[in-house]
């Protein structure tokens, strides 16, 4: 999900997108997206965009002429300027392009006032993200972490006696209302870097942190606020002795100023923003899901306060690369994979294979098989004629000729006597005439009548 670092590099791109061009027409929403339409329509508008927290706000401005006074104003013509905030889920994002190019998932649009026309739109490919026409920042947010230090950092501390930081301050971190901005992989990385188990109460965390009202000015004096480069117009605080606030402010400062190379880099490299990780997903650290379900990685004893059967959550992360560019260039996308890797199963088509090979082995099995049976069958009679080897033989046994045996002795003479009996048959038939047959067999089968009638008649 993209958190306050990205959605601030997301405003500063369109900003360099829109910059000098002048858009025209009515904003247009996909068909398949549930969020409200926009209803903004102007001949001439311009757009400016800035980020607080998870939220980026689009202002849409009208461009007045010398000659507006005097033309026709229509009933749908906008004249004053709209805000749109932008929550962006989990795949929110800008993207500029040529209308022959626009992405499949591009659900709220804004054209320019070209031939031919471009194309500002925001791409959500699983529709978590939204947009409120005519909205403001979001009341249950706190202040922004890196641009409202100051609030940020009073509104915490000031708010100590909240039920909320009862929980385990990796789960207070995530808390809107409090730390505007943080999200997943900040979190890891401001605990690790105080060595601050995740699972530890966050008010036994924050506690000594709080300021009375005599040293809420020294703040100021402890904090040096540093103007950074002209790219990117942030602004970093450091202090000498970081402490879990000031760290929610540097963390994602640092993701700001990796700027290009962080966020978007080159094709086929790995992205500087995960080389600059030092805990989430990386390998040797430790992780647990929290009590909503989110993956925490840190380093050492997770705390007292882990739920339980929480169990290890090793993932190895694939560097893919994304379609999602602020900077012209391609970020690195990571896509989870389990660390053990599972066997993969047999294809289907090598069982067949495997069956059909068995078939034709017990095929050519039974065929071999008939083979020997005919061989030793022929080879019979041709044994016969071989001369005696071993010892005499009594003349009532027949001597043993090759594979032959008295079983099939037995069996030859049984076939030569039906075969004499049929003859006999054939000889008898042949003899008679052909009417004497068929008196003898009418004869017959009136006798059997007759018998079944008497039968039927005693019984």
């Amino acid at each position: 999900m993209p958190e306050g670092p990205e959605l601030h590099l997301a405003s500063l791109y369109v900003n360099k997108m829109c910059e000098g061009l002048v858009f025209s027409g009515a904003v247009e929403k996909s068909e398949v997206s549930k969020n409200p339409e926009v209803p903004f329509c102007c001949d001439a508008y311009c757009i400016k965009a800035h980020s607080r927290g998870k939220e980026v706000k689009l202002t849409l401005t009208p461009i007045k002429n010398d000659d507006d006074g005097k033309r026709k104003v229509t009933k749908h013509q906008s004249l004053q300027p709209m805000d749109v905030v932008f929550r962006f889920g989990m795949s929110g994002f800008f993207r500029f392009t040529s209308v022959d190019d626009l992405p499949k998932h591009a659900h709220l649009r804004f054209y320019t006032n070209e031939n031919p026309p471009r194309v500002l739109s925001f791409e959500d490919t699983r529709r978590f993200g939204s947009w409120h026409p005519n909205g403001k920042w979001q009341k249950d947010r706190g202040p922004c972490v890196m641009f409202e230090y100051e609030s940020f950092r009073e509104n915490v501390l000031s708010n100590l006696s909240d039920k909320t930081f009862d929980k385990p301050i990796c789960e207070v971190l995530l808390n809107q209302k409090y730390f505007n901005g943080i999200g997943n992989y900040l979190r890891a990385e401001i605990l690790f870097r105080l060595q601050i188990p995740p699972f530890v109460k966050a008010r036994t965390v924050l506690e000594g942190l709080e300021l009375n009202e005599e040293d809420k000015n020294k703040v100021k004096k402890e904090i040096t606020v540093v103007e950074s480069t002209e790219k990117t117009g942030k602004k970093v605080v450091k202090s000498e002795t970081p402490d879990l606030l000031s760290l929610c402010h540097t963390v994602p400062s640092e993701v700001v100023q990796l700027g290009e190379n962080g966020y978007a880099p080159a094709k086929g490299k790995y992205s500087v923003l995960q080389a600059w990780m030092r805990c989430y997903c990386v390998e040797g650290m430790n992780s647990l899901g929290d009590h909503n379900g989110r993956t925490v990685w840190f380093k050492g004893d997770p705390g007292p306060m882990v739920p339980k059967g929480a169990k290890s959550r090793k993932i190895i992360w694939k560097r893919q690369i994304d379609d999602h560019d602020y900077t012209d260039s391609k970020k690195a996308k990571k896509t989870r994979t389990d660390s053990k890797a599972k066997a993969k199963p047999v294809r289907k088509k090598e069982t067949v294979k495997v069956k059909k090979e068995n078939a034709t082995s017990k095929t050519q099995n039974a065929s071999k098989s008939k083979k020997t049976n005919t061989e030793k069958f022929n080879a019979a009679p041709a044994d016969e004629n071989k001369p005696k080897t071993r010892g005499k033989r009594s003349s009532k046994v027949p001597p043993k000729t090759g594979t032959n045996t008295i079983k099939s002795q037995h069996v030859e003479e049984e076939i030569k006597t039906k075969r004499n009996s049929v003859a006999c048959r054939k000889t008898t038939t042949k003899g008679m005439p052909s009417v004497l047959i068929q008196r003898t067999t009418v004869l017959g089968e009136a006798l059997y009548l007759v018998m079944l009638i008497l039968l039927w008649v005693l019984f």
